[in-house]
């Protein structure tokens, strides 16, 4: 039996494996491809040169792969990649790239994207995030691993996130958020670091006051940020068992152009 809807339209010289599921009234354009066990409900709109992995969950009504919203973009064929396991809920709209940047939208494995959230032209959303109801990624943004956005975040375009990083309900992020921090308000600040998200990922006890130090020394001494990031390159001298992540943190900060949040 077809597992293909009969109201459904699939363009020919689109690719789906044979255990694709593709409900009521959805439409597959030409340059998609769509790996096994993954399952399209209905009034899905998929376009654009978009590449779909292994045993995702498309909810009703998304849009993924739309012409990006762009004034600049001339119809160049830029891409939308989708790993493999993700969820993606109600609404959700997801673009492609643009020629301005790297010409495509990455989205990784294993990422819960709720309803109405919406992912612009060149985001690099990485593996095992949450982004929760209504939150909107601007153009450009770079989300790490184990990121967790509240609900109605948004983030202005270029900004990165940090991997294991968190935003409050209704966070306005205009910076970039560093590693194992949390940022809340509007516009978004510094509230601690996600200790609850690192328990639940296994860190130790002893890794999680490694990191509260650190959040401490950057944000809570005297010290100015340049001087702060040499402390702890120190400190990574000290703590072999934590030095990945002071390292992570050291190096996201280097490597900010609009500035972390402060």
């Amino acid at each position: 039996m077809s597992r293909i809807h009969p109201t459904a339209v699939v363009d020919p010289n689109a690719v789906l494996d044979s255990s694709v599921e593709v409900g009521a009234y959805s439409i597959i354009g030409p340059n998609v491809t769509i790996g096994p066990g993954t399952k399209v409900g209905p009034h899905v709109v998929i376009e654009g040169h978009t590449s779909i992995g292994r045993d995702n969950n498309f909810f009703q009504f998304g849009s993924i792969g739309a012409a990006p919203q762009d004034k600049k973009y001339a119809g160049e064929p830029t891409r939308l990649e989708i790993g493999d396991g993700n969820t993606i809920r109600e609404f959700v709209t997801l673009n492609r790239g643009t020629s301005q940047d790297v010409g495509v939208t990455r989205l990784g494995d294993d990422n819960w994207v709720m309803a109405y959230v919406h992912v612009a032209h060149d985001c690099q959303i990485g593996s095992h995030t949450v982004i929760a109801n209504n939150a909107t990624l601007a153009g450009h943004v770079h989300i790490g691993d184990w990121v967790l956005l509240g609900g109605f975040t948004t983030i202005h375009q270029f900004c990165r996130i940090g991997a294991h990083a968190m935003t409050a309900f209704t966070a306005a992020v205009s910076q970039d958020v560093p590693p194992f921090v949390t940022a809340a308000g509007n516009r978004a600040v510094p509230a601690g670091i996600n200790s609850e998200g690192l328990r639940r990922r296994g860190f130790s006890g002893e890794q999680i006051l490694t990191i509260k130090r650190a959040y401490k020394l950057i944000y809570r001494s005297s010290l100015p940020l340049a001087e702060a990031t040499a402390a702890l390159e120190a400190e990574e001298m000290k703590s072999s068992d934590s030095a990945q992540y002071l390292r992570m943190l050291r190096e996201f900060i280097g490597s900010s152009s609009r500035g972390i949040i402060r």
